[in-house]
């Protein structure tokens, strides 16, 4: 009990000593000049095609957008991309964009893109997938032509098969 009577003590008064008064702080000066404000920190896109242009989501308004994110490791991303591409074939009339997004470099994403025959537009984010708040792989974002997000899965599906489709197509 004493002991910690000492130590709250020997705290409050650490505490008091280090405040400093409203008079001090009037004395105070910055020490540099420069401001940052939260648009110049913050990057213009989350994504980028393959040669490192930015993309935004906004360039694609008036489609509706499939937006998967995938990695070159993960299993069932591999294993759902063949529905995936029977899928775009089946709503190219439906005014979709299939976008393919990784965090992983851009010398992966091509090596995969190099080796696999998959007609897709494979981009990749500058954002941490946390950021993005996507914490599985793969998760995949529907937006409709207005740009609202109005749906998200996660994990692999059968695109082809006929409930996703009859929902992909019903997208408004």
């Amino acid at each position: 009990m004493k002991k910690t009577v000492y130590f709250l003590m020997i705290s409050i008064m650490f505490a008091t000593s280090c405040k400093q008064s409203p008079k001090q702080s009037k004395n105070l000066k910055p020490t540099t000049t420069t401001t940052v404000t939260l648009e110049a920190s913050t990057p213009t896109s989350l994504y980028e095609d393959l040669e490192g242009n930015p993309i935004s989501l906004s360039d694609y308004k008036g489609k509706n957008i499939l937006l998967n994110f995938w990695a070159t490791w993960c299993r069932p991303c591999l294993e759902e991309m063949p529905s995936l591409l029977r899928s775009k074939a089946i709503l190219e009339k439906e005014n979709y964009i299939f976008l393919l997004v990784s965090d992983q470099s851009v010398k992966k994403i091509s090596d995969f893109k190099d080796k696999n025959d998959y007609d897709f537009n494979f981009i990749r984010t500058t954002a941490a997938l946390s950021q993005l708040n996507i914490y599985a792989l793969p998760t995949t974002f529907i937006y409709n032509k207005k740009g609202e997000k109005v749906d998200e899965i996660t994990g692999a599906v059968e695109w082809d098969s006929e409930p996703i489709i009859t929902k992909l197509k019903s997208v408004q």
